[in-house]
């Protein structure tokens, strides 16, 4: 798969399948187990033999956790499914029926018609021309978003549910999931930099990745997530020189949060704007594919957005730095912005005054929103300098009980503790503020909307070993 390929949504084409009305349920377990189809339009309840037997069977259970519907690959005896309480195969039965329902009926066929991915359509194909049905590709009705499927993300992957949260990537959109992975890392770093409680987040993803324990199996997965976060944050900390907070243990590479707290909020200014410039440029490779020039042109996430950003950020270096030609520049950079953006918001207004209003308002906002998402990004340094300050209170705390062997004890105790509650604390916040700034100062710039997830028809298919 080519790297262009990689950076967008898998393809997907509309499909229908074409199969024979006394072989619907062999090409609906084929569909299921390949999982590769997702079907268009309402399904049946279900209604039927299968549904009736599956109540009584939930009935006699008097509740409990329902049954994960599951397929034999031939027509199983209802009567004897009910027998053995094999739940899962019922209500894999049931599924069927609710799909077969939603089929569309001409003669001796039965139609099918959903979105499947192009990489998969030449085995689906194969496959299905074994059970005497067909795949045909349709054209895509117009104005109708496609399933998005995103692709194989190998490094980047298991930072993908951060993407998911928030919402599904629209179809046409790129796949933020690495820009997140490389963010999110960097920006958690930079607030919680400390070489010793990096490591200890190392080491407990590390541990997670090997535990047996059926209850963390589900989290294994996530071990990248929490240990790449911790490797950013004991970079970040031999730049500090924190090790378990400020001890002078380690050497000062870069600056110290509580010896040069000015620049390091300007040094958190400049990476938030360098941010959302990132952003931006994300933000108009997707409007251009939503909308084409004219969206990148005018949208407020688009070529505006970072027009405004340029301008604001050669602004405001020409007046400090006294530079008149950035001044002027930065100035015509802003007003470039401004009447991109009230051009767009003018497209989008009513008329008359309301019209009018509206396009004030829009511009108001958009001024307002860039500036304190900027600024925003000083909270990169804010937890940043909160981190070296309570590691310092919990230092002198433990240093003013030392003197004696119980006090050094005590000290030991105190040191402890407070690292320990303030680990947990501080982890959780700095934690939760990455994924804030992400989703409120970044993806507002990448999306303009959602799309819909893909969600194949798929259920596991049984060998006949285990449907006995």
């Amino acid at each position: 798969m080519e790297l262009s390929e990689r950076a967008f949504p898998v393809r997907m084409r509309r499909v229908a399948v074409v199969a024979l009305a006394g072989r619907v349920r062999e090409v609906l377990v084929a569909l299921a187990d390949a999982g590769t189809v997702d079907l268009a339009g309402p399904l049946g309840s279900g209604e039927g033999p299968a549904l009736e037997a599956l109540r009584r069977m939930e009935s006699a259970r008097h509740g409990g956790a329902q049954a994960t519907p599951a397929l034999a690959r031939d027509p199983p005896d209802l009567e004897q499914l009910e027998r053995r309480s094999a739940r899962n195969l019922v209500a894999g039965e049931v599924e069927i029926e609710r799909v077969r329902a939603s089929a569309v009926h001409h003669g001796d066929f039965a139609l099918f018609v959903g979105w499947a991915p192009q990489p998969a359509l030449a085995q689906l194909a194969a496959r299905l021309e074994a059970l005497g049905a067909s795949l045909v590709e349709l054209r895509a009705p117009r104005g109708q978003q496609p399933p998005t499927l995103l692709a194989p993300a190998p490094a980047a992957e298991p930072f993908r549910p951060l993407v998911t949260t928030y919402g599904a990537v629209p179809y046409r959109d790129l796949d933020p999931t690495p820009f997140v992975a490389v963010t999110y890392c960097l920006m958690f770093g930079m607030m919680f930099g400390d070489v010793g409680d990096g490591l200890l987040i190392v080491l407990a993803a590390l541990a997670l990745r090997r535990a047996r324990h059926p209850r963390l199996q589900a989290l294994r997965k996530a071990w990248p997530m929490i240990a790449a976060p911790g490797a950013a944050a004991v970079v970040f900390g031999v730049l500090y020189g924190e090790l378990f907070g400020p001890t002078k243990l380690l050497p000062t590479v870069w600056l110290s949060p509580l010896d040069s707290p000015t620049r390091l909020l300007a040094v958190a200014i400049v990476a938030g704007g360098c941010l959302l410039a990132a952003g931006y440029l994300i933000g108009i490779v997707n409007r251009w594919r939503e909308g084409g020039a004219a969206l990148a042109l005018t949208a407020g996430s688009g070529v505006p957005g970072l027009t405004l950003l340029a301008g604001a950020a050669l602004l405001g270096y020409g007046i400090t730095a006294h530079v008149g030609l950035l001044e002027t520049l930065g100035l015509a950079l802003a007003v470039a912005a401004v009447v991109a953006l009230a051009v767009g918001l003018r497209a989008e207004a009513g008329s008359g005054a309301t019209g009018i209003l509206e396009v004030l308002i829009g511009l108001l906002d958009a001024l307002l929103r860039l500036f304190s998402n900027v600024f925003s990004f000083a909270r990169l340094a804010a937890f940043g300098l909160m981190h070296a300050a309570i590691g310092q209170v919990v230092l002198h705390a433990a240093g003013s009980l030392t003197g004696t062997p119980i006090g050094d004890l005590a000290a030991a105790v105190a040191f402890t503790l407070g690292w320990a509650v303030a680990f947990a604390l501080e982890g959780l916040v700095v934690a939760v503020q990455a994924l804030r700034l992400e989703y409120y100062e970044l993806f507002s710039r990448m999306f303009a909307g959602e799309g819909r997830p893909f969600t194949p028809f798929s259920l596991p298919l049984l060998s006949t070993e285990e449907a006995r």
